[in-house]
């Protein structure tokens, strides 16, 4: 008789490649910890955001850092939730607060290329007297 055959282990490079790629645990931190520099790091090179509600597209690099910190910094984001991801694409709802006291629900719909985010796009929904 022979003996019974053992389970293969996962692979533990391939949990590596899959942790690298789930980026929405590092997004979340870079905001509340207004880390510009770990928000540089997700973000691919080619990336762009655009805002569905006026048409504007954001590229990396457009503003400099210190603005980037600043604005991080004033945005509240609240009940943050990973919709979905995988390595093709990270969906994410939230409720943002703004300094002008305006709330909003919003959903970014972020695309990767090479594990990072490549174009995102938000949609948004005004809230009043939340």
């Amino acid at each position: 008789r022979r003996p019974p055959r053992s389970t293969p282990k996962p692979s533990s490079a391939a949990s590596d490649v899959y942790k690298r790629q789930m980026l929405y645990d590092k997004l979340v931190k870079a905001w509340e910890e207004a880390d510009v520099n770990l928000w540089d790091e997700i973000r691919h090179d080619e990336w762009e955001m655009l805002f569905h509600s006026d048409g504007r597209v954001v590229r990396k690099g457009d503003n400099p850092p210190e603005e980037v910190a600043e604005r991080m910094a004033a945005i509240n984001f609240e009940k943050s939730r990973c919709v979905y991801e995988n390595e093709e694409i990270l969906v994410v709802h939230q409720f943002v607060s703004f300094p002008s006291g305006d709330k909003e629900a919003v959903m970014n719909v972020s695309i990767k290329k090479d594990g990072l985010l490549w174009r995102t796009e938000t949609g948004a929904t005004p809230l009043d007297n939340i």
